[in-house]
């Protein structure tokens, strides 16, 4: 089975190095100066302290500012793994449209809402699986890729089926790489409670400037971080989604501990004076609340806030 990651960032670069470990062929779909890098191998720190080196030999790799998709890579892949930045979903998705068999897979595990139905728009419904991942890992200023923690990654197909035999040995390749997949009958339940955390936590400590577990230590903060996961959680089952009986602290309390090391990706953007996600995380809960009559103030708090040092951050 031959996967393609479109977006090798840093959960991109776990991916990467996950399944450099499993039977399946590899292409890295990247740019810049990632791409660069990645020419010479890339470097995972394991949660568990070892140092994995990846030999660039061992995946193709596509610099997706070079131009358009060389011949022999069309129609070339089984799988297409969209990872990058939900900004860049549309891109991703024309490169996955190309890149895929005929009857290839694509599976987006990006943050947000809608993002598989801009996928599902270029290679089909049937071929779209819907996804959610709880893994961590930010990458440093010299390209390595560290995994600070090991989670989960949720897939599904949105309309509630089972996989099929081709699905099932994707699945069967994730696990064999240690990346713990699990399927899930109602994915876009699972993509909704991530927003919910990611409403939570993103913004308020990009804002604080603090690690996830230093959310916890500030009843202010913790109350804000409900206060935004409650409104998330209200405008989800007023677009007709069933969450069922989630208890927001507990749930937020297992993240926060479980990454209480961890600072966020919106907060490394931020230091790094990149653009944040927070469009497509408060933002659409924000859109949507107001589409639905559903108040979200702390939302759009948020989403203005982040906004704002992403203004000052350009401005210089």
């Amino acid at each position: 089975m031959r996967v393609a990651i479109l977006g090798v960032g840093s959960l991109g670069g776990v991916l990467a190095g996950s399944l450099a470990d499993s039977r399946a062929e590899l292409v890295c779909v990247s740019r810049g100066r990632t791409a660069e890098l990645l020419k010479a191998g890339l470097t995972l720190f394991t949660p568990e302290g070892s140092v994995e080196m990846i030999p660039g030999g061992r995946y193709a790799l596509i610099d997706s500012e070079e131009g358009p998709l060389i011949e022999i890579m069309h129609g070339s892949c089984d799988v297409a793994i969209i990872v990058g930045k939900a900004g860049s979903t549309s891109s991703l998705s024309s490169i996955a449209e190309e890149i895929l068999s005929e009857d290839g897979i694509a599976l987006s595990i990006q943050n947000g809402l809608g993002n598989a139905g801009i996928v599902a728009s270029r290679v089909g419904w049937n071929r779209t699986l819907g996804g959610s991942t709880t893994h961590s890992a930010f990458r440093d200023g010299d390209g390595g890729v560290h995994w600070t923690g090991r989670g989960s990654i949720l897939l599904g197909r949105m309309d509630g089926n089972k996989p099929g035999e081709d699905v099932a040995e994707f699945v069967s390749i994730l696990d064999e790489a240690g990346l713990n997949p699990k399927w899930s009958s109602e994915i876009e339940k699972e993509i909704w409670k991530k927003l919910m955390l990611n409403v939570a936590i993103n913004p308020i400590c990009s804002i604080a400037g603090i690690k996830n577990g230093a959310l916890a230590e500030s009843p202010d903060l913790w109350k804000m971080a409900l206060e935004a996961m409650r409104e998330t959680e209200a405008v989800a089952k007023s677009s007709g989604v069933n969450l069922g009986g989630i208890d927001n602290e507990e749930l937020l309390k297992e993240v926060v501990t479980a990454t209480a090391d961890n600072r966020v990706s919106m907060l490394q953007d931020l230091m790094a004076g990149r653009k944040t996600e927070i469009d497509e995380i408060c933002g659409v809960v924000v859109s949507k609340g107001e589409e639905l009559g559903v108040p979200t103030p702390r939302n759009k708090m948020l989403h203005a806030l982040v906004r704002g040092i992403e203004m000052s951050r350009y401005s210089d």
